[in-house]
């Protein structure tokens, strides 16, 4: 019931498009922008090819704590845009995009029976690169996931008790709940390293659109 309340608020975001032509991805833009398509067959029986951009910079220079702005395109077209999270009504179902502030954790489209499908990325964007890669060498694609998973949980398991004992010497909460001293005590250069590894780590996933609340976090 929440996820279709939800669905229904993100689809009033929806604004109708300008019809400008949808753009080639460039080889400078991995980093920068999202792009996923997605093939329909129409009611007519004429297959619609739809693709959904994302802008990841916008999101950086939005007001109002904005997540960005996701735009879909039909045949070439801007059909659509909306603030993210976004749900585009589409024949047949929804789709889905969510962003973080590493990359997208979501581009999916929902059919109207519930069935999740992942759209595919183009084959130039991070996303579609590291899908090939999956593909092409699926050994060396596992390492690397389980090296991106390893470098969130060390960094989390070291930050946790140091921000703990950083707060609990705050005198109002030391009066109330008593102070932690923490077991882990590390240099800055080394806390500042970890939490680029742990940046890093949170970007590979995000090419895989994986999310998960307490690895990922809510941004």
């Amino acid at each position: 019931m929440f996820k279709e309340i939800r669905r229904r608020k993100a689809a009033r975001r929806v604004k109708v498009g300008n019809g400008r032509p949808l753009k080639d991805f460039r080889w400078w833009q991995p980093l920068s922008r999202a792009l996923f398509y997605l093939t329909l067959t129409n009611d007519a029986g004429r297959q619609e090819v739809f693709a959904v951009d994302v802008p990841y910079w916008q999101q950086f220079f939005s007001a109002n704590d904005d997540k960005g702005t996701a735009h879909l395109y039909l045949d070439g077209k801007h059909y659509a845009e909306s603030k993210l999270p976004a749900a585009f009504p589409v024949a047949g179902g929804t789709i889905e995009v969510a962003s973080t502030v590493f990359g997208l954790r979501r581009c999916h489209f929902v059919t109207d029976e519930g069935t999740v499908h992942q759209l595919i990325p183009d084959e130039s964007s991070a996303e579609g690169r590291r899908a090939r890669l999956d593909r092409e060498h699926p050994g060396l694609s596992r390492w690397i996931r389980f090296i991106s998973l390893i470098m969130l949980i060390v960094p989390m398991v070291l930050a946790i008790p140091q921000i703990l004992d950083a707060v609990t010497q705050v005198p109002e909460i030391a009066q109330r709940f008593g102070t932690f001293n923490s077991p882990i005590t590390l240099p800055v250069w080394i806390n500042i390293g970890l939490g680029l590894c742990a940046a890093a780590g949170s970007v590979e996933r995000a090419t895989r659109l994986r999310w998960n609340a307490l690895l990922d976090g809510n941004l």
